[in-house]
């Protein structure tokens, strides 16, 4: 069973794709469940969080003309900071959702997409700060399926930090992840912008194991139509080589596991 549970549409600011494209790519390649996941972001204040968007409403509208051929779930990408967990705690509260990523994307206002956190700063102290950031977040907000690409500052950091620098806090945040009943995703997002790992990376999952965490999810990060489903496949296989035998889909913020190895589209 092929899932993707990582998706922009035009409800974001950084998508044009329509929900229904999404729903016909996916029965195309055969997958059997997906979910949206458009931005959610107070710090950058996003259309959904203005409400300036009928994202439930045309989620609701596919689901009708689509549903019975597809599992189609409803989410949200919350990029979430400390100073605002009092605004996704009253949002999470609108909308019946299956499911929510938790990221980060900004920190004290300032982004990591842009460079704006990481100028005039060293590596060492974005680094810590990031890893901190989530670390705050993940203990005082709990309205969160899965954490999103763990380590997504290796995205704008000019060159590896590395993993044991950085490996007592990521310990701490996957400690309480997995305390909570929480999980974490792989992003597939890494082969678009050619990282030499996965994302998280293979240090990283292979803590999480060790640890105990067990919840996974798989998404494309997809903006396009043609990232939609990207490489999931293979992850599943390389998730497996580590020895995860499940991944997870969600509905009404409760987790399913299927088997990782075996793909079937029947």
């Amino acid at each position: 069973m092929l899932a993707d549970y990582h998706l922009h549409t035009h409800n974001s600011d950084d998508s044009k794709v329509l929900m229904e494209e999404y729903v016909k790519r996916a029965l195309e390649l055969g997958f059997k469940d997906i979910c949206f996941t458009d931005h959610v972001e107070y710090a950058m204040i996003s259309p959904i969080a203005k409400g300036e968007k009928d994202y439930y409403g045309e989620y609701k509208r596919v689901l009708a003309e689509y549903g019975d051929k597809l599992k189609i779930k409803f989410g949200a990408e919350f990029g979430v900071q400390t100073d605002n967990i009092d605004f996704f705690n009253e949002f999470f509260t609108k909308y019946p959702f299956d499911f929510t990523l938790l990221s980060c994307h900004t920190i004290d206002g300032l982004g990591l997409f842009d460079g704006g956190y990481l100028e005039g700063k060293t590596q060492k102290e974005y680094n810590e700060a990031y890893y901190n950031e989530i670390l705050n977040v993940v203990k005082n907000f709990k309205n969160y399926s899965v954490l999103a690409h763990f380590d997504l500052i290796r995205r704008y950091d000019k060159s590896y930090y590395g993993f044991e620098k950085s490996k007592d806090v990521i310990a701490e945040i996957l400690t309480q992840v997995i305390k909570d009943g929480k999980g974490i995703e792989v992003n597939t997002s890494c082969f678009r912008y050619h990282i030499p790992d996965l994302t998280p990376s293979v240090d990283i999952l292979k803590l999480y194991k060790d640890l105990g965490g067990e919840i996974i999810t798989i998404g494309s990060d997809a903006h396009a139509v043609n990232q939609f489903g990207y490489e999931i496949a293979d992850v599943r296989e390389q998730l497996a080589e580590l020895g995860f035998e499940h991944f997870y889909t969600f509905d009404r913020m409760q987790p399913t596991k299927h088997s990782m190895r075996v793909i079937q589209n029947v």
